[in-house]
């Protein structure tokens, strides 16, 4: 299989490079991530600018028809800057679940402003008894009259603080659990009886927890079919998680890269550390494991949209249980190979090392994608 880059991939990698390299250095980064929104909205425009934010989307929908393998192309690249900015959030998550599972009418209405940069969207899928689950949701929708009622609360929702919009699931029937009952709401951030607790990921991030309590939306905020969300939001999720995938291997690659370059300049014994095989050996394998999570990643790029749900799973699971544990060490091989400073907040090794750390937590730990894959039947 030819896994090189197209013409228009390997422009929009040099594109995506380009403006990593030029225009969001480390110390840029720490700026934006003291903006009140953690990121600078003037930034977000020229993502929108750019065509970045309609990247994944059909040109039905007013996207440039790009796959999950031109988003692992622009993903990668922005994992080498730590991009602070909710690409993940507005784009990937909220963005593609509402171009996958809403009508014409919300599309024109929420999803057209996702893709120009003017409406940030957030997914609120998780529960703090659930763990990593969508389809434990404790959240109940009611259907009152020609309006839906919604209770309970929502964790763990990323750049949830600062959205427009947010795409919340609830159990419209059934109990915790079960996969039947699951629908999703659209619910706008200034409606009555919602409350948003905020607080900073380790990784720099802004998410928040939700309560609602009472909270009236018209019919049409129902996003797809009643009773029947789940199997969207997996999809979603799972086309999410493979970009993210992408997004930690552009941040290992980095972090070799810079690591390597750390031995080549620091001496000892009059001579360059790099000069020392066993050093150059950790190097190596730092490269290695790299290379892994990028072969699974493209893997799961593959099939991320396949509507065989058990071929996607098992890709996604993969690719996910590979980049937490590449992630992991090549970030404690860095930290290592720095000493004391690689964990100062001056130096970019630590914050790379969050992001890892960060990047294997969300979307499902490699323990959780493991179980997952293993639950998966085999095929002989």
């Amino acid at each position: 299989m030819d896994f090189s880059l197209t013409e228009e991939q390997r422009l929009l990698q040099e594109s995506v490079q380009r403006f990593v390299q030029d225009s969001y250095s480390f110390e840029q980064r720490r700026t934006l991530m003291a903006q009140p929104d953690g990121f600078s909205r003037d930034t977000w425009a020229q993502f929108a600018e750019m065509g970045w934010l309609a990247l994944p989307f059909e040109e039905a929908d007013g996207g440039l028809g790009g796959g999950p393998v031109d988003t692992l192309v622009m993903l990668e690249a922005l994992g080498e800057g730590l991009v602070v900015e909710p690409l993940m959030a507005t784009v990937l998550l909220a963005g593609r679940a509402l171009a996958c599972g809403g009508d014409e009418a919300q599309k024109a209405r929420w999803l057209a402003p996702v893709l120009e940069g003017r409406l940030l969207a957030a997914l609120a899928a998780y529960e703090r008894r659930g763990r990593h689950t969508p389809g434990w949701v404790e959240t109940r929708a009611a259907r009152i009259g020609e309006r839906w009622r919604l209770d309970g609360e929502k964790a763990a929702v990323l750049h949830g603080e600062c959205a427009d919009l947010l795409l919340v699931s609830a159990r419209t029937a059934g109990s915790p659990g079960e996969p039947k009952g699951i629908s999703l709401f659209a619910v706008p951030a200034d409606s009555d009886g919602l409350s948003r607790t905020p607080w900073q990921t380790i990784d720099g991030l802004r998410a928040c927890e939700l309560t609602l309590e009472a909270v009236m939306l018209p019919a049409d905020a129902l996003i797809g079919e009643q009773d029947a969300g789940l199997a969207l939001i997996e999809a979603v999720l799972d086309e999410a998680a493979a970009a993210q995938c992408a997004e930690a291997v552009g941040a290992m690659a980095a972090l070799t890269r810079i690591t390597a370059e750390y031995l080549r300049q620091r001496k000892q014994f009059g001579q360059p550390l790099a000069a020392f095989q066993v050093l150059q050996h950790r190097i190596a394998d730092m490269f290695m494991e790299t290379e892994r999570s990028r072969s699974l990643a493209v893997l799961a790029a593959l099939h991320a949209r396949s509507e065989d749900v058990a071929t996607r799973q098992r890709a996604v699971s993969a690719a996910k249980v590979q980049a937490g544990r590449s992630g992991r060490f090549v970030g404690q091989q860095a930290v290592q190979l720095h000493g004391g400073i690689g964990i100062s907040d001056e130096l970019s090794v630590g914050h790379y090392f969050k992001r890892l750390t960060a990047l294997d937590a969300r979307l499902g730990s490699a323990d959780w994608h493991l179980a997952r894959f293993a639950a998966q039947p085999t095929r002989g």
